[in-house]
Order: structure tokens, then C-alpha cells, then sequence
């Protein structure tokens, strides 16, 4: 019980453990322009879609996956505000929604297409 539970839960504390590093360097400018807006809001999509599918896979459950994703994504907003160089955003925490919720919906799709 201990080994499945370590097994869906440390993927998911790790991961959370990289946002958050990510999210404590003072600036992540590329200097591309309108391409570095584009690339760091596809970068939010593409870690909260993993964090998404492990939440999904930890939890067993869409709606909380979403609801704890979602929430961790405010979290990591407001752990910006301290941050140096970064700040919260509104529009960061909606991309990382949406980016937690396409990895549920793919997750769960995966699974799925797998049992049928």
C-alpha cells in the first residue's frame, strides 16, 4: 500500500518541486520579443499539462486533479510576486489551468483507449 502510494505521488511532488525552481529564477527572458511571450506561455501550458496527467494519475479523479492543479497554479503565482525580476499573473495562472486540464483530458483519454 505504501510502495502505490509513494509510486503515484512522488511523480507529482517532484514535478511540483521543478515549477517551483523554475519559478524562483528572476527572469526567464529570452530577449526573442513577442516569440518570448509565446514561448514562456507554451512552456506554462506544456509542465501544468504533465502536472495535470500526474495529478489525475495520483488521485484518481478529473475533478480533483483539476481542482489541485488549478490550485497550484495560483500558488505558484503568488510565490512569483517574491520572486525578483517575476511577477503574478492572472493571465499565467489561466495558461496553467488550461494546461492542467488538457493534461487530465489526455491522461484520461490514454487510460481509456488503454481498457477498451
Amino acid at each position: 500500500m505504501a510502495r502505490a502510494t509513494l509510486s503515484r505521488w512522488a511523480p507529482v511532488v517532484l514535478w511540483a518541486g521543478l515549477i517551483f525552481a523554475l519559478s524562483s529564477i528572476p527572469s526567464l527572458s529570452t530577449g526573442l520579443g513577442t516569440w518570448d511571450l509565446v514561448l514562456r506561455k507554451a512552456a506554462h501550458l506544456a509542465e501544468y499539462a504533465i502536472l495535470g496527467a500526474l495529478l489525475v494519475r495520483a488521485l484518481r479523479s478529473v475533478p480533483l486533479a483539476l481542482l489541485a492543479g488549478s490550485a497550484y497554479a495560483v500558488t505558484d503565482e503568488v510565490h512569483q510576486v517574491f520572486v525578483s525580476g517575476r511577477q503574478g499573473s492572472a493571465l499565467d495562472w489561466l495558461v496553467d489551468t488550461v494546461g492542467v486540464a488538457a493534461g487530465v483530458f489526455v491522461f484520461s483519454r490514454l487510460v481509456s483507449a488503454r481498457r477498451s
